[in-house]
This record gives structure tokens, C-alpha cells and sequence, in this order.
């Protein structure tokens, strides 16, 4: 075989997955992505139609190895690229940091108390647990003041609360939780 053929067909292979890589960086909608693909194509072609079917079947199995491989860099490396973190939403929404933020330790301890309404919950409002006034959350529903409201979830700093019916707290403080 010629080496010309096959000099063209590398050129080509490397010219797709240079406009692969461009998609990162270049916002194109998807052009840079559709040429680059087709130059890989027609660089595998090449090797087919002008040469013997061993060198085509290299060339094959070499694109079936790098172009993967790029892909998956590709999709490794867009989220730290500019556009990347655009179109891509990160922060403190995972639960794991949203459950140890120091103002959710601090909160969880209500986690299935029982507390008033110091004022009208509209659904948001000030609530009474143990002496202690919080900014309370309901699900939509409005409580008025001296109403029993029990805590439910802590979200985002947030405690979230239900209207209750009033409680016998006598049997809370001898009940024994195991």
C-alpha cells in the first residue's frame, strides 16, 4: 500500500478528534461534534477503499481504542470547562453537606419534638420548642398561634413542621426510647 492513503486517513482520524475535543471549548451545538465524527469515518474508510483490508482493520480497531477513550475525557473534563459549569448546577443541594452544615446539626435536634406557634405559620412563621424560639416551615398549611405544630425534617436550615393535635406530654417524658 501507498503511504499516502494512509497518511490521509491518520490526518483525518486526528482532525476528528481535535474537533471532538474542540466541542468542549467552542460552542457549536453539536457541528464541531457532527464533522468530527464524520472525519474519523471517512478516515477508517480510507484505508478500505485505497488500500489492503489489513490496514483497514488496524486503523479500526486503533479508532475503536482512542475514540472512547477521548469520549470519556471529554466527558470528564466538560464539567470543569467554562460552559461546563454554565449549564451544570453544583452546590450545596447534595444531602450529605446539607447534613452536616453546622446550622443543620444544630437543628436536627427537633427532629420529632413537639412545639407551639408563637405566630401565624403562613406556611412560614416563629415556633416555640423548649423554651426556644425557631423559624419554622410547614408544607403549606397555616397554623395560628397557640397551636401544636411537631417537627418532621430538617432541610437546608430549614425545620419543617406539621400541625398536630395537642399531645399528652406527660407520657413523653417518661416514655423510654431503645
Amino acid at each position: 500500500m501507498d503511504n499516502a492513503p494512509l497518511l490521509l486517513a491518520l490526518i483525518l482520524i486526528a482532525a476528528g478528534l481535535a474537533l471532538l475535543l474542540a466541542e468542549l471549548f467552542v460552542p457549536a451545538h453539536g457541528a464541531l461534534f457532527a464533522f468530527g465524527i464524520g472525519a474519523i469515518v471517512v478516515g477508517v474508510a480510507v484505508p478500505f477503499m485505497y488500500g489492503d483490508s489489513r490496514t483497514g482493520l488496524l486503523t479500526l480497531m486503533g479508532v475503536f481504542i482512542v475514540v472512547p477513550a477521548t469520549v470519556s475525557l471529554m466527558f470528564h473534563l466538560w464539567p470543569r470547562t467554562a460552559i461546563g459549569r454554565r449549564l451544570i448546577k453544583s452546590g450545596p443541594e447534595d444531602d450529605a453537606t446539607v447534613a452536616t452544615m453546622p446550622v443543620n446539626v444544630e437543628l436536627e435536634q427537633f427532629r420529632g419534638r413537639y412545639g407551639r406557634a408563637v405566630s401565624w405559620l403562613r406556611p412560614s412563621g416563629v415556633a416555640e420548642f423548649d423554651g426556644r424560639r425557631i423559624d419554622v416551615l410547614t408544607e403549606g398549611m397555616m397554623v395560628e398561634p397557640g397551636g401544636w405544630v411537631r417537627c418532621f425534617d430538617v432541610k437546608a436550615g430549614k425545620v419543617i413542621v406539621r400541625p398536630v393535635d395537642r399531645p399528652d406530654l406527660g407520657k413523653l417524658e417518661n416514655a423510654t426510647f431503645d
